[in-house]
């Protein structure tokens, strides 16, 4: 049953006000079908979000949001041990003056033992719609419990018209609705819709412009979710500057993910997946790229950094570590990369996977294949990841 990757829209009566108040019950469906019955109750002390304030339902399982601020959506933390009978995510009217939204939930088994799959990098298109066959294969035969897809989902939406981009997201979800386990996704730079104006002619004032059409089809471009005993944590790791893109987590994101951890139990193991890394061997692989599209710098804020890693890594990981943080998991450099940070009470494990749309051959004659890692998940403990080729 596909619970994540088709979004299930509320709409709200527009009125006048312009401070919209999100409220509404989690409760345990028990019957599963989607609407609390009389004997169905509350569920209390679970995390709602609208991407900037952080609740938790009170003993009847109300929540409210009052006066949102966010980007027109509202989300439920999934917790351990159920799973939503829609969706995770809603759609709210941000011109209305009240939205009620309510979370179904229906119980599931409590894991201790799972696995799941992170992929990377699908860049998805007619021409490649055989990768997406060949990972769905993958999937099927190891039948893992979900999927982490750590952005550039679709070819392009960087530099092509709208009609180009959204034909490429709708393809995204079409072919991503026939997995058979959940797909959780984060947004690439290939998903910031029209920002090299020169090649796109999409007006910065188009209503899908940057981040907006990744929302428009996928939802919140980060959140969290809770599974096997593991709080994990969606990232956009993307911010943009006129008309080029660089790594790094937004201010507004930062004091999102504060407040989220700070409604988990303190001794809760934390998995981060985004798109572009922390920490990458990458940078030293691709070597220096003085100009052009894919250049190793770019100015932030007037600030030259480097664009292909998190220039403000430090402070995200120190917000981080304020949780066990096994593993961060990333995308963006199409190789294989693992290496581990050793810091004071703590050692994280950065990782990258290959890139699903196929093999990549750089400069020096280095071929890095494509492929995604299977984890396997023990009581809070995660393995080191088995690499599976996509021939």
């Amino acid at each position: 049953m596909k619970l994540f990757t088709l979004p299930f829209v509320v709409f709200c009566a527009v009125s006048n006000l312009s401070a919209t108040t999100i409220s509404g019950i989690v409760f345990n469906d028990a019957n599963g079908n989607g609407l609390r019955d009389k004997s169905e109750v509350g569920m209390k002390g679970v995390v709602i979000s609208d991407q900037v304030t952080v609740v938790q339902t009170d003993v009847n399982g109300f929540y409210q949001i009052p006066a949102t601020k966010g980007f027109g959506f509202v989300f439920i933390s999934l917790p351990q041990g159920f799973k939503s009978s829609r969706s995770f995510y809603h759609k709210v009217d941000l011109g209305s003056n009240n939205a009620q939204v309510d979370f179904p939930l229906v119980k599931t088994s409590t894991h201790t033992q799972f696995t799941f799959i992170h992929a990377s990098d699908t860049h998805i298109s007619d021409n490649s719609l055989d990768r997406m066959q060949k990972f769905k294969a993958v999937v099927d035969s190891v039948r893992p419990d979900f999927v982490l897809v750590t952005g550039d989902l679709v070819k392009d939406a960087l530099r092509v018209p709208e009609k180009e981009a959204t034909s490429l997201f709708e393809l995204y979800k079409t072919e991503t609705l026939k997995f058979s386990v959940p797909i959780w996704n984060v947004p690439g730079n290939h998903e910031i819709f029209g920002i090299e104006r020169e090649l796109s002619k999409v007006s910065a004032q188009h209503p899908l412009y940057g981040r907006k059409m990744y929302r428009s089809y996928l939802g919140p471009d980060y959140y969290s979710f809770n599974y096997g005993g593991i709080h994990f944590i969606a990232l956009n790791s993307l911010e943009f500057d006129d008309m080029w893109y660089y790594g790094s987590i937004d201010s507004v994101q930062r004091a999102w993910l504060k407040k989220d951890l700070a409604a988990l139990p303190p001794t809760t193991p934390v998995i981060t997946f985004q798109h572009v890394p922390f920490l990458s061997g990458g940078l030293s692989i691709s070597g220096y790229t003085e100009t052009g599209p894919g250049r190793t710098l770019e100015r932030e804020k007037g600030q030259l950094k480097f664009r292909h890693v998190v220039s403000n890594a430090h402070e995200v990981i120190t917000i981080l570590q304020t949780h066990p943080f096994p593993l961060a998991l990333a995308g963006h450099h199409h190789s294989r990369q693992k290496f581990f940070l050793e810091t004071e009470g703590q050692q994280t494990r950065f990782e990258q996977t290959a890139a699903v749309v196929g093999p990549v051959v750089n400069e020096g004659a280095l071929k890095m294949p494509s492929g995604v890692v299977v984890y396997q998940v023990k009581d809070g403990e995660i393995d080191e990841g088995v690499f599976v080729t996509i021939k």
